[in-house]
Protein backbone atom coordinates (compact mmCIF):
# COMPACT_ATOMS: atom_id res chain seq x y z
CA UNK A 1 0.00 0.00 0.00
CA UNK A 2 1.60 3.69 -1.22
CA UNK A 3 0.63 6.56 1.22
CA UNK A 4 0.81 10.15 0.60
CA UNK A 5 1.25 11.70 4.16
CA UNK A 6 0.18 15.50 4.02
CA UNK A 7 1.91 17.09 6.82
CA UNK A 8 5.72 16.50 8.15
CA UNK A 9 6.23 18.35 11.00
CA UNK A 10 3.37 17.48 13.52
CA UNK A 11 2.89 15.02 15.78
CA UNK A 12 0.84 12.71 14.19
CA UNK A 13 3.06 13.32 10.86
CA UNK A 14 5.76 12.75 12.68
CA UNK A 15 4.67 9.35 14.06
CA UNK A 16 3.61 8.17 11.24
CA UNK A 17 6.73 8.95 9.54
CA UNK A 18 8.87 7.04 11.97
CA UNK A 19 6.57 4.09 11.71
CA UNK A 20 6.28 3.42 8.25
CA UNK A 21 9.27 1.77 7.90
CA UNK A 22 8.72 -0.85 10.67
CA UNK A 23 5.36 -1.50 8.44
CA UNK A 24 5.43 -4.51 5.51
CA UNK A 25 2.59 -3.48 4.06
CA UNK A 26 3.11 0.15 3.42
CA UNK A 27 5.41 2.43 2.04
CA UNK A 28 4.96 6.09 2.31
CA UNK A 29 5.66 9.50 0.66
CA UNK A 30 5.24 12.55 3.13
CA UNK A 31 5.50 16.47 2.72
CA UNK A 32 4.92 19.22 3.95
CA UNK A 33 5.49 23.32 2.96
CA UNK A 34 6.49 24.42 0.94
CA UNK A 35 6.28 20.66 -1.18
CA UNK A 36 3.15 19.93 -0.60
CA UNK A 37 1.01 23.38 0.46
CA UNK A 38 -2.58 22.70 1.41
CA UNK A 39 -3.24 26.39 0.04
CA UNK A 40 -1.80 26.08 -3.08
CA UNK A 41 -3.38 23.57 -5.68
CA UNK A 42 -0.27 23.23 -7.98
CA UNK A 43 1.73 21.66 -5.03
CA UNK A 44 -0.98 19.40 -4.31
CA UNK A 45 -1.19 18.14 -7.99
CA UNK A 46 2.29 17.26 -8.02
CA UNK A 47 2.43 15.44 -4.63
CA UNK A 48 -0.56 13.13 -6.02
CA UNK A 49 1.59 13.19 -9.24
CA UNK A 50 4.65 11.88 -7.59
CA UNK A 51 3.64 9.94 -4.46
CA UNK A 52 0.72 8.02 -6.77
CA UNK A 53 -0.83 7.02 -3.44
CA UNK A 54 -3.22 4.46 -2.59
CA UNK A 55 -4.77 5.97 0.12
CA UNK A 56 -3.86 10.13 1.61
CA UNK A 57 -3.57 10.69 5.11
CA UNK A 58 -4.37 14.17 5.64
CA UNK A 59 -2.24 15.22 8.88
CA UNK A 60 -1.38 18.53 7.64
CA UNK A 61 -3.87 21.08 9.98
CA UNK A 62 -3.92 24.43 11.54
CA UNK A 63 -3.89 23.67 15.01
CA UNK A 64 -3.17 27.01 16.84
CA UNK A 65 -6.42 27.22 19.02
CA UNK A 66 -5.90 30.20 20.64
CA UNK A 67 -4.34 32.06 18.09
CA UNK A 68 -6.84 31.10 15.65
CA UNK A 69 -9.17 33.65 17.44
CA UNK A 70 -7.97 36.38 15.77
CA UNK A 71 -6.53 34.72 12.15
CA UNK A 72 -9.93 33.25 11.14
CA UNK A 73 -9.00 33.08 7.42
CA UNK A 74 -5.79 31.33 7.89
CA UNK A 75 -7.21 28.50 10.41
CA UNK A 76 -10.05 28.34 7.69
CA UNK A 77 -7.68 28.49 4.73
CA UNK A 78 -6.09 25.36 5.81
CA UNK A 79 -8.39 23.57 7.71
CA UNK A 80 -11.55 23.60 5.25
CA UNK A 81 -10.10 25.08 1.57
CA UNK A 82 -6.90 23.12 1.54
CA UNK A 83 -8.52 20.24 3.44
CA UNK A 84 -11.56 20.32 0.36
CA UNK A 85 -8.76 20.59 -2.27
CA UNK A 86 -7.11 17.95 -1.12
CA UNK A 87 -10.39 15.83 -1.02
CA UNK A 88 -11.45 16.59 -4.51
CA UNK A 89 -8.27 15.42 -6.38
CA UNK A 90 -7.95 12.57 -4.47
CA UNK A 91 -11.64 11.89 -5.15
CA UNK A 92 -10.81 12.85 -9.22
CA UNK A 93 -8.01 9.81 -8.73
CA UNK A 94 -10.46 7.35 -6.96
CA UNK A 95 -8.23 7.06 -3.86
CA UNK A 96 -9.48 7.04 -0.53
CA UNK A 97 -8.91 9.99 2.22
CA UNK A 98 -7.92 9.97 5.83
CA UNK A 99 -8.78 12.56 7.49
CA UNK A 100 -7.76 14.16 10.87
CA UNK A 101 -10.23 15.80 12.77
CA UNK A 102 -11.01 16.86 16.59
CA UNK A 103 -12.92 16.92 19.28
CA UNK A 104 -13.21 20.92 19.35
CA UNK A 105 -16.04 20.35 17.14
CA UNK A 106 -18.53 19.60 19.83
CA UNK A 107 -19.60 22.25 22.77
CA UNK A 108 -18.60 19.80 25.66
CA UNK A 109 -21.24 20.22 27.36
CA UNK A 110 -22.62 16.53 27.05
CA UNK A 111 -22.20 14.42 30.73
CA UNK A 112 -20.69 11.20 28.76
CA UNK A 113 -18.16 10.67 25.69
CA UNK A 114 -19.17 11.77 22.53
CA UNK A 115 -20.40 9.58 19.57
CA UNK A 116 -20.24 10.23 16.23
CA UNK A 117 -23.40 10.98 15.85
CA UNK A 118 -24.38 13.33 18.48
CA UNK A 119 -24.43 17.29 17.61
CA UNK A 120 -21.24 19.15 16.07
CA UNK A 121 -21.67 23.06 18.04
CA UNK A 122 -17.87 23.93 17.93
CA UNK A 123 -16.96 26.73 19.88
CA UNK A 124 -13.97 28.40 18.85
CA UNK A 125 -13.05 29.53 15.23
CA UNK A 126 -10.39 26.44 15.45
CA UNK A 127 -13.41 23.96 16.09
CA UNK A 128 -15.43 26.15 13.74
CA UNK A 129 -13.00 25.50 10.63
CA UNK A 130 -12.33 22.17 10.93
CA UNK A 131 -16.17 21.18 11.28
CA UNK A 132 -16.07 22.75 8.21
CA UNK A 133 -13.06 21.26 7.16
CA UNK A 134 -14.77 17.89 7.90
CA UNK A 135 -18.35 19.39 5.59
CA UNK A 136 -16.13 19.69 3.02
CA UNK A 137 -14.34 16.18 2.60
CA UNK A 138 -17.36 14.60 2.67
CA UNK A 139 -18.86 16.55 -0.05
CA UNK A 140 -16.16 16.39 -2.36
CA UNK A 141 -14.64 11.99 -2.04
CA UNK A 142 -17.12 9.36 -1.67
CA UNK A 143 -14.49 7.30 -0.18
CA UNK A 144 -13.64 9.14 3.04
CA UNK A 145 -12.80 8.11 6.63
CA UNK A 146 -12.94 11.01 9.00
CA UNK A 147 -11.05 10.52 12.14
CA UNK A 148 -11.72 12.78 15.18
CA UNK A 149 -9.27 12.76 17.57
CA UNK A 150 -8.32 14.75 20.77
CA UNK A 151 -5.59 15.67 23.74
CA UNK A 152 -2.65 14.38 21.15
CA UNK A 153 0.90 14.06 22.96
CA UNK A 154 3.79 12.73 22.06
CA UNK A 155 7.68 13.14 22.81
CA UNK A 156 8.18 16.17 20.20
CA UNK A 157 6.69 19.18 19.60
CA UNK A 158 3.90 21.38 21.70
CA UNK A 159 2.11 19.52 23.80
CA UNK A 160 0.56 19.15 27.58
CA UNK A 161 2.88 15.62 28.42
CA UNK A 162 6.16 17.31 27.07
CA UNK A 163 5.41 20.85 28.99
CA UNK A 164 4.88 19.16 32.06
CA UNK A 165 7.72 16.88 32.04
CA UNK A 166 9.84 20.06 31.21
CA UNK A 167 8.35 22.13 33.63
CA UNK A 168 9.27 19.36 36.76
CA UNK A 169 13.01 20.13 35.67
CA UNK A 170 12.55 23.36 36.92
CA UNK A 171 9.76 23.85 39.32
CA UNK A 172 8.63 22.77 42.34
CA UNK A 173 4.74 23.03 41.74
CA UNK A 174 2.55 23.44 38.72
CA UNK A 175 -1.06 24.58 38.95
CA UNK A 176 -3.27 22.17 36.55
CA UNK A 177 -7.26 22.30 35.76
CA UNK A 178 -9.14 19.70 36.93
CA UNK A 179 -12.92 20.72 35.25
CA UNK A 180 -11.77 19.76 32.28
CA UNK A 181 -11.97 15.77 31.41
CA UNK A 182 -10.55 14.24 27.65
CA UNK A 183 -9.42 10.97 26.01
CA UNK A 184 -5.42 11.77 26.13
CA UNK A 185 -4.37 10.17 22.93
CA UNK A 186 -0.51 9.26 22.62
CA UNK A 187 0.11 10.00 18.97
CA UNK A 188 2.33 6.76 18.30
CA UNK A 189 -0.27 4.62 19.57
CA UNK A 190 -2.97 7.07 16.88
CA UNK A 191 -0.40 6.47 13.86
CA UNK A 192 -0.40 2.99 14.44
CA UNK A 193 -4.27 2.77 14.75
CA UNK A 194 -4.31 5.21 11.44
CA UNK A 195 -2.28 2.85 9.10
CA UNK A 196 -4.23 -0.10 10.28
CA UNK A 197 -7.42 1.67 8.89
CA UNK A 198 -5.57 3.03 5.83
CA UNK A 199 -5.24 -0.52 5.18
CA UNK A 200 -8.46 -1.88 5.83
CA UNK A 201 -9.76 1.09 3.44
CA UNK A 202 -7.28 0.73 0.38
CA UNK A 203 -9.41 -0.86 -2.82
CA UNK A 204 -12.42 -0.64 -1.39
CA UNK A 205 -15.31 0.73 -3.43
CA UNK A 206 -17.17 3.62 -3.37
CA UNK A 207 -20.94 2.07 -1.62
CA UNK A 208 -18.89 0.46 1.12
CA UNK A 209 -20.59 0.58 4.47
CA UNK A 210 -17.28 1.46 5.73
CA UNK A 211 -17.11 5.23 4.87
CA UNK A 212 -17.53 7.63 7.23
CA UNK A 213 -16.71 9.39 10.61
CA UNK A 214 -14.77 7.81 13.46
CA UNK A 215 -13.58 8.67 16.42
CA UNK A 216 -10.61 7.35 17.91
CA UNK A 217 -8.66 8.38 21.32
CA UNK A 218 -6.91 6.89 24.09
CA UNK A 219 -9.02 4.51 26.20
CA UNK A 220 -10.23 5.48 29.53
CA UNK A 221 -10.48 9.41 30.87
CA UNK A 222 -8.37 11.86 32.55
CA UNK A 223 -8.45 15.32 33.74
CA UNK A 224 -5.31 17.68 32.96
CA UNK A 225 -4.91 17.10 36.14
CA UNK A 226 -4.95 13.13 36.48
CA UNK A 227 -2.69 13.81 33.16
CA UNK A 228 -0.33 15.77 34.87
CA UNK A 229 -0.06 13.82 37.66
CA UNK A 230 0.46 10.48 35.33
CA UNK A 231 3.66 12.12 34.04
CA UNK A 232 5.18 13.01 37.38
CA UNK A 233 4.66 9.43 38.81
CA UNK A 234 5.91 7.79 35.28
CA UNK A 235 8.86 10.60 35.24
CA UNK A 236 9.52 9.83 39.22
CA UNK A 237 9.51 6.16 39.15
CA UNK A 238 12.27 6.53 36.46
CA UNK A 239 14.41 8.53 38.31
CA UNK A 240 13.28 11.63 36.34
CA UNK A 241 12.12 15.35 36.97
CA UNK A 242 8.89 15.73 39.37
CA UNK A 243 6.92 18.35 40.96
CA UNK A 244 3.93 18.77 43.14
CA UNK A 245 0.88 18.81 40.54
CA UNK A 246 -1.95 21.25 42.35
CA UNK A 247 -5.75 21.14 41.26
CA UNK A 248 -7.35 24.71 39.99
CA UNK A 249 -10.26 25.27 38.03
CA UNK A 250 -11.09 26.61 34.53
CA UNK A 251 -11.88 30.13 35.64
CA UNK A 252 -8.19 30.36 37.64
CA UNK A 253 -6.37 29.63 33.93
CA UNK A 254 -8.31 31.86 31.37
CA UNK A 255 -7.93 31.40 27.66
CA UNK A 256 -8.09 33.45 24.45
CA UNK A 257 -10.10 30.37 22.99
CA UNK A 258 -12.87 28.55 25.41
CA UNK A 259 -11.55 25.07 26.34
CA UNK A 260 -13.94 22.30 26.76
CA UNK A 261 -15.20 20.88 29.83
CA UNK A 262 -16.08 17.63 28.09
CA UNK A 263 -13.87 16.09 25.47
CA UNK A 264 -13.92 12.14 25.76
CA UNK A 265 -14.80 10.31 22.97
CA UNK A 266 -16.80 7.33 22.33
CA UNK A 267 -14.46 4.77 20.06
CA UNK A 268 -17.20 2.02 20.18
CA UNK A 269 -17.92 2.35 16.20
CA UNK A 270 -14.54 1.84 15.42
CA UNK A 271 -14.35 -1.33 16.91
CA UNK A 272 -17.31 -2.52 15.81
CA UNK A 273 -16.49 -1.77 12.35
CA UNK A 274 -12.64 -2.12 12.28
CA UNK A 275 -11.97 -4.60 15.06
CA UNK A 276 -9.18 -1.50 16.37
CA UNK A 277 -8.93 -0.39 19.78
CA UNK A 278 -6.62 2.06 21.04
CA UNK A 279 -4.57 1.53 23.64
CA UNK A 280 -5.21 3.16 27.30
CA UNK A 281 -3.59 6.34 28.00
CA UNK A 282 -2.05 5.51 30.71
CA UNK A 283 0.19 3.39 28.67
CA UNK A 284 0.76 6.00 26.30
CA UNK A 285 2.16 8.64 29.08
CA UNK A 286 4.31 5.47 30.10
CA UNK A 287 5.64 5.18 26.87
CA UNK A 288 6.20 9.45 26.65
CA UNK A 289 7.78 9.34 29.60
CA UNK A 290 10.29 6.34 28.53
CA UNK A 291 11.04 8.63 25.29
CA UNK A 292 11.26 11.80 27.29
CA UNK A 293 13.92 10.65 29.46
CA UNK A 294 15.96 8.91 26.88
CA UNK A 295 15.85 12.04 25.04
CA UNK A 296 16.78 13.28 27.89
CA UNK A 297 19.81 11.16 28.76
CA UNK A 298 20.90 11.67 24.64
CA UNK A 299 24.25 13.87 24.29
Amino acid sequence: MRLLIAGWQGQIASALVAQVPSRDDVSAFAAGRPALDLCELPTLQRALSEADPDVIINAAAYTAVDQAETDEAAAFALNCDGARMLAELSALKCVPIVHLSTDYVFDGQLDRPYREDDRTQPQTIYGRSKLAGERAVVAANPRHIVLRTSWVFSSSGSNFVRSMFETARKAETVNVVTDQIGSPTYAPHLASVILDVAAHVSGREDDDDIWGTYHVAGSGEASWFDLAREVMSESDRRGGPSCKVNKILSQDYPTVAARLANSRLDCTKLDDRFGIRMKDWTSGVRDCVDALMSLRASP
